[in-house]
């Protein structure tokens, strides 16, 4: 089986990351720390182990779109806290989010659109795609397979 790698720069922490976090047929646990590490909650540093499917889906999105730039991460994992701050100034935030138990992820790809990305991402069938073109994102989560947005 292929190597998986993600690189990614996080937009509100600045920080970057290049792992390979499979190979050999197996996901690397140092390297699933290092990105639950990265995709701790910016707003008060809780880290929460993410779904590493949810890996597996940005990967294949990248790769299709030719994974050349570092995707852009908007959010990942998120606290009930800052969770609940969100839903107090954004009507875009479920109450259960996704984010809360590491099965979501908002991205963007420069060069890419939110179209281009949330029609990739949606051709691959592996959960939630939303379109947040206001915004600039497009969530994805490893939840049950559907779409919002336009």
């Amino acid at each position: 089986m292929p190597r998986r790698r993600i690189r990614a720069q996080h937009l509100h922490t600045g920080e970057s990351v290049d792992v390979v976090y499979f190979e050999n047929g197996r996901y690397a646990p140092r390297s699933l720390a290092v990105l639950d590490h990265f995709l701790r909650d910016h707003r008060d540093g809780s880290i929460h182990p993410i779904d590493p499917v949810l890996f597996d889906f940005l990967h294949i999105v990248n790769s299709r779109l030719g994974g050349r730039q570092p995707v852009e991460i908007v959010c990942g994992y998120r606290s009930e806290k800052s969770n609940a701050l969100l839903r107090s100034i954004s009507t875009g935030v479920a109450k259960n989010s996704l984010h809360m138990i590491g099965q979501a992820i908002d991205i963007r790809i420069p060069g890419r659109s939110v179209a281009e990305i949330a029609q990739v991402a949606e051709s691959v069938q592996r959960g939630g795609v939303g379109r947040y073109r206001r915004s600039g994102f497009v969530h994805l989560d490893t939840g049950n397979v559907r779409t919002w947005g336009s």
